[in-house]
């Protein structure tokens, strides 16, 4: 391959990446625990937005409880966004493998 097809090969593999790391940025994505009484959004990056929490799920006797849930919800929003940014990097990349610095 000439070296001109190859600079333009990566400047079009530049542009997708620039482009799935604007979608991951804004792509929300939910986690839930307890039937959904506490949910955690995250994008995909990663980033936690917000948790959410039903009062029926507030009891100051079971704190430990309450806490499980919180993080049973954000631990499953990550995975989400986890699972999403390795599909969209793959797809650019072509599976080629992770690229560092991405995650």
């Amino acid at each position: 391959m000439k070296m001109d097809k190859i600079i333009k090969q990566a400047q079009r593999m530049q542009a997708q990446m620039a482009l799935a790391q604007e979608e991951l940025q804004n792509t929300v994505l939910e986690g839930a625990a307890g039937g959904g009484a506490v949910k955690a959004t995250a994008n995909g990056h990663g980033d936690i937005l917000s948790v959410t929490i039903d009062k029926e799920v507030v009891n100051p006797d079971d704190v430990e409880m309450l806490e499980d849930l919180v993080l049973s919800a954000v631990k499953e929003a990550i995975s989400k966004s986890k699972e999403l940014s390795n599909d969209k990097m793959n797809s650019v990349t072509g599976g080629m493998g992770g690229l560092p610095g991405l995650m």
